[in-house]
């Protein structure tokens, strides 16, 4: 019912978990992780006490392939079950009971492992380790990647309705009080893996924090603009100069918070470009508006 990657970055400690499945709301009931410790995909009639348990295990010093011996033995409906795990040293483990539907199995991979039940073929967890392993980029854009490959393998044999992706990182939850660096789920979608690309673009902007190389300084022309912007949405006053003064950068941080870019607000003269491309969109867009509504 179900096809999932767990993973560890080691360039930067980051941990993560993403799955799809034609099963509502799969991140509920699939995905855990902690940072520093490792993650777990637990399906297929899934005992989703194996993702605390599994991750307790290896805080405790157990490796994924002790964890899984030890969750497995004392449960009678290990049959049915399914699970992946890694560890914060990128060691993986995988466990498909044999009474789960048809194509099921399991592949460990570097810094990875897939897994899947009632699937295509093997080589849905096959596209997914090699996709995974061949990709550059940040963990979550690695573990989607592998999803679209596990899909273009097959997929689950019944279709797809849900899917889910989570990525823990020291501190890297909204304000920093967290792990929880992306912790995205679609409930029910046609085409579910499509609908998490979307959701985490939406996610990476409004709660990661700028890329230093996305920051440049408030030039003139650039204060120009902004000053537009925030004049003819209400946040500024004055009138436009093209200097960042106290009051532009004033307006920009209030604006900033109320369109949700709390995690890329700066106390000094520069922006992200990243910010601004958005606001520029979405400001061409609130003018559009406004000129139908006037």
């Amino acid at each position: 019912m179900t096809f999932s990657i767990v993973a560890f970055d080691p360039a930067n400690g980051d941990l993560g978990v993403a799955v799809q499945s034609k099963f509502p709301n799969v991140g509920v009931s699939i995905p855990f992780a902690r940072a520093g410790v490792g993650a777990v995909a637990t399906q297929a009639y899934c005992n989703t006490g194996y993702g605390p348990r599994g991750l307790a295990l290896l805080a405790n010093g157990a490796s994924p392939h002790q964890a899984i011996e030890i969750l497995t033995g004392g449960d009678g409906q290990r049959d049915y079950r399914q699970l992946g795990i890694i560890d914060a040293s990128g060691r993986a483990a995988g466990f498909t009971g044999a009474r789960c539907f048809d194509w099921a199995g399991e592949l460990q991979g570097r810094c990875c492992a897939a897994q899947g039940n009632t699937l295509a073929g093997p080589a849905v967890v096959q596209n997914m380790v090699r996709t995974f392993e061949q990709e550059q980029g940040a963990l979550a854009e690695r573990l989607m990647a592998a999803l679209h490959a596990g899909q273009a393998g097959g997929g689950d044999r019944r279709g797809q309705q849900s899917a889910a992706l989570l990525v823990v990182r020291a501190g890297g939850g909204y304000g920093g009080f967290d792990d929880r660096y992306a912790d995205i789920s679609v409930y029910d979608h046609p085409n579910p893996i499509v609908e998490l690309e979307r959701l985490y673009a939406i996610h990476r902007l409004t709660y990661f924090r700028s890329d230093p190389q996305n920051l440049v300084r408030i030039n003139g022309a650039i204060a120009n603009e902004l000053q537009q912007i925030l004049h003819a949405r209400g946040f500024y006053q004055g009138v436009v100069t093209g200097v960042a003064d106290d009051a532009t950068r004033k307006a920009l941080r209030d604006f900033m918070g109320w369109e949700n870019y709390d995690e890329r607000i700066r106390e000094d003269d520069l922006i992200d470009l990243e910010v601004l491309a958005d606001m520029r969109e979405k400001h061409a867009l609130w003018l559009k508006a406004h000129a139908r509504n006037g």
